[in-house]
């Protein structure tokens, strides 16, 4: 009896603490599939989704979990990325920072100067999203992402318009399986599908690239994603909005404390080999924790070249 109230005590004291420092989630992070063949199939594609091949690109915007010639179920869901620029909700007024546009089967707006007009084909964030769930009906689309600043003008830093087929809605069409006979073909059906399933959670932090245990090379690229709040700066007055930081330990001994506090979305880890355990939360402008999840991720080489993008199996 006198354990059980220590220990309620304990929970009690804990649950209060967390109250304090600020409301605080841990939903635990997507762990590796355990079908051994979804497995093998979400693993030969680390190398892609963690290299850092797209660093060489000319166009620092990307749809973070959609390719070219993709083919998903509806509603699906839609990642962005960009580099070397934070983002920030519209209105606000701040150099190397805006917000994300999403172009449904449109072209580039013909003005350079021109604010981006609102409609359907025109999807704004202008709250700092980071991504969003799409419902398109059946057929070929066109997405491509612009980013523009504070008062929905482009900069004309967009990403590369991509071509995606939708087979029909997700709860009518058959999730793809992976077949061990035909297991290329399979496993790109799967894949794809995989990445774009919509996130049920209504508030969360998440690292979008990598999944709980997952082995990766190193130097790695880590892209961040939010969901329920909007990304800022510190120090923006911005409600409902904040940050990401990323504290990275091995055996419980501090490694690297990344705050990406001008907004950005992403960041570059160079680690030697090992087990790392990843804290990631999200912080308000004011720099209070908002939102914490937690992944741990095995190094298991270095990669013999720092932009190299090879896809390898693990």
């Amino acid at each position: 009896m006198m354990m059980s109230m220590t220990l309620h005590r304990k929970w009690l004291f804990r649950c209060t603490g967390l109250w304090l420092i600020g409301f605080s989630i841990s939903v635990g992070a997507k762990p590796l599939p355990e079908d051994p063949l979804q497995r093998q199939c979400w693993l030969q594609h680390t190398a892609e989704r963690t290299g850092l091949g797209r660093m060489l690109e000319p166009t620092p915007v990307t749809f973070s979990n959609l390719g070219n010639g993709y083919t998903v179920r509806s509603p699906f869901w839609v990642e962005f990325g960009i580099r070397g620029m934070g983002v920030i909700p519209a209105g606000n007024k701040k150099d190397k920072t805006g917000h994300h546009h999403l172009l449904i089967d449109t072209p580039l707006p013909p003005g350079v100067f021109d604010p981006i007009p609102f409609s359907d084909t025109y999807r704004h964030f202008g709250k700092g999203q980071t991504g969003t769930v799409l419902d398109l009906p059946a057929g070929q689309h066109t997405l491509r992402l612009l980013f523009a600043d504070y008062a929905h003008r482009p900069y004309f830093v967009f990403s590369p318009e991509i071509k995606i087929t939708v087979v029909g809605k997700r709860n009518e069409a058959a999730a793809p399986k992976i077949n061990s006979e035909q297991f290329d073909a399979t496993c790109q059906a799967w894949y794809q599908d995989e990445l774009t399933s919509p996130i049920s959670t209504g508030q969360a932090v998440y690292v979008k690239n990598i999944r709980n245990g997952e082995p990766v090379d190193s130097p790695l690229l880590v892209k961040f994603g939010v969901v329920g709040f909007g990304v800022a700066p510190a120090g923006s007055l911005v409600n409902e909005a904040g940050y990401f930081v990323l504290n990275v330990t091995n055996k419980k001994v501090p490694v690297r404390s990344v705050s990406l506090k001008n907004g950005e979305t992403e960041t570059i880890l160079d680690l030697s080999p090992g087990d790392y355990d990843f804290e990631v939360e999200f912080v308000s402008t004011e720099g209070k924790r908002l939102l914490r999840d937690e992944l741990r991720v095995a190094v298991v080489r270095k990669r013999e070249s720092g932009f190299e993008n090879r896809s390898r199996s693990q």
